[in-house]
């Protein structure tokens, strides 16, 4: 139950800095996006994104900070391994699996529901 409440927090925690940097800032959605997935690639260049993740699993690995996180993990073991070019590779590499999702996703739920635009 504790790993629960601590990932309840984490993620609750997350989602309330954005609310507030929206708020405060008058950030749009888009903004708020890219700097919630921006903070997680910092952070997980710097190492300090996956002890958090350790700590409050679902808390911190759902959130849209974690893809950049994902993005920069990638990159660096493809850049280990290959060079310059795994940089480039290791970030489709890692996420392709739930950018995939995400296309197929939206694609039937435009057929289901009546898109605008």
């Amino acid at each position: 139950m504790q790993q629960f409440i601590i990932a309840f927090l984490v993620g609750g925690a997350i989602c309330v800095a954005g609310q507030l940097l929206m708020d405060l800032l008058k950030l749009t959605p888009a903004h708020m996006t890219v700097t919630l997935v921006v903070a997680g690639a910092v952070l997980g260049g710097l190492g300090l994104y996956e002890p958090l993740i350790k700590f409050a699993g679902a808390g911190a690995s759902v959130p849209i900070s974690s893809f950049g996180n994902a993005l920069v993990k990638g990159a660096l073991s493809e850049a280990e391994r290959t060079g310059l070019v795994g940089v480039l590779t290791g970030i489709f590499e890692v996420t392709s699996a739930g950018i995939s999702a995400a296309i197929i996703f939206a694609f039937l739920g435009s057929l289901i529901f009546k898109p605008k635009g």
